[in-house]
């Protein structure tokens, strides 16, 4: 490796692209292109970035291919950043074990974070803490080592444990100064933000407050407290969660109940709400009747459902109160939104690989926001991307979506 590359390289370890590029831009051969590739990919241009790196990996041919390994993992690294999660993961894992029976530990490691990255995204958090407890940053550069934490900081987040996301944030933080990288060091910061600013509301006999991310977990760990949680569609109570993400009526009939406690509500207002009938007739009152049967037996030993004179009222068993936890925002999207609110620019495949949806449903969505100004789209036809400001003031761990989990 030539002298030129080499500084290129040591300019790109640092987080100056500029540098890199002053030693490399006008040259067109395998070890430039990749480093030009990196380049661009730091100075946000992903398309242009894309292109070289795969141009860099045709160009090192079939005799080198531990540099075309690592032009695949620097081009899942363009994906992820893109948010094109439909990239070949068996290429990026076949990279990986290549590299690391190489010898080459630190690429084959970034390989492993980009999966974990991946699988953070599209809410698989058991796979992802179960891949990066293979990992020990210790051997690693400041900046590996602030990526391992950031990403212990970001499961422990979705999973509402607010002082290991803390200490993993400060962890990432004293290794991102010691990089002295500006782009790396305004990541923590914002990471950081989760844990002060809103996250949640609470509802609790008819009045409401913001919640930060740490006063949801003192909540959800309370155990005289029975806890309708909107924002991940769970019924909660100590060690007792009931997930309802896939029975949107009960969960609607229960956030109600709640919403109320300790009063009663009308037969009426639970069939509008629940049935979205405009006018209660006798088959949605036998409707509701079969409904609440099937919410009682789910509360099983957590609560009662009792008949009023006028509807129905929520009774806990054991515990003192019935709360709602509410998103910080009413907003009917806000799933998608979440997903937006990280400032990348997304594809419509990647949102509907995240939410668990079709793609079509998700195009859909994205129309009816775009119209209403929520969100914008650049580039057309496959290339087209979405994107949108984060939400103002407000942390987005618990909109964001995730396979449930009891632990």
């Amino acid at each position: 490796m030539d002298s030129l590359v080499t500084a290129a390289a040591r300019a790109l370890a640092a987080g100056d692209p500029f540098g890199a590029l002053n030693h490399v831009a006008l040259r067109d051969d395998a070890p430039a292109l990749a480093l030009r590739g990196i380049a661009m990919a730091q100075l946000g241009d992903l398309p242009r970035a894309k292109v070289l790196v795969r141009s860099a990996a045709r160009a090192f041919g079939a005799k080198a291919p531990l540099a075309r390994a690592r032009c695949v993992i620097a081009e899942a690294e363009i994906a992820l950043a893109s948010r094109d999660l439909n990239w070949p993961v068996k290429a990026l894992d076949a990279a990986r074990v290549l590299l690391d029976a190489h010898g080459d530990r630190l690429n084959a490691a970034h390989a492993r974070y980009l999966q974990v990255r991946r699988l953070l995204l599209i809410g698989q958090l058991d796979e992802a803490e179960r891949a990066l407890a293979r990992l020990d940053p210790t051997p690693f550069p400041p900046s590996t080592r602030a990526a391992h934490e950031l990403m212990v900081a970001g499961i422990a987040l979705r999973r509402v444990r607010t002082a290991t996301a803390r200490a993993a944030l400060a962890r990432a933080e004293h290794a991102a100064c010691q990089t002295g990288i500006p782009t790396l060091i305004a990541e923590v910061d914002h990471a950081a933000l989760a844990l002060t600013t809103p996250a949640a509301r609470l509802i609790e006999r008819g009045e409401e407050r913001l919640l930060l991310l740490d006063e949801v977990e003192a909540l959800l760990a309370a155990s005289n407290v029975l806890v309708v949680d909107a924002c991940r569609h769970v019924i909660q109570s100590a060690n007792t969660t009931i997930p309802l993400a896939s029975r949107p009526v009960l969960f609607t009939l229960a956030r109600m109940l709640a919403e109320a406690w300790p009063d009663d509500v009308p037969r009426d207002a639970l069939v509008a709400r629940a049935f979205r009938a405009k006018h209660a007739d006798e088959s949605h009152r036998a409707r509701l009747r079969v409904e609440v049967g099937r919410l009682r037996a789910l509360l099983g030993t957590l609560a009662e459902v009792n008949a009023t004179q006028r509807g129905f009222a929520l009774a806990p068993r054991e515990a003192a109160a019935a709360v709602v936890l509410a998103r910080p925002v009413d907003e009917a999207h806000a799933a998608l939104l979440a997903c937006l609110a990280d400032g990348e620019s997304w594809a419509s495949s990647a949102l509907a690989l995240a939410l668990g949806a079709s793609q079509r449903t998700v195009q859909r969505t994205l129309d009816s926001l775009a119209a209403a100004g929520k969100v914008q789209s650049i580039g057309f036809g496959r290339a087209r991307r979405w994107m949108m400001p984060p939400i103002p003031g407000f942390a987005t761990a618990l909109l964001l979506p995730s396979l449930f989990s009891n632990d």
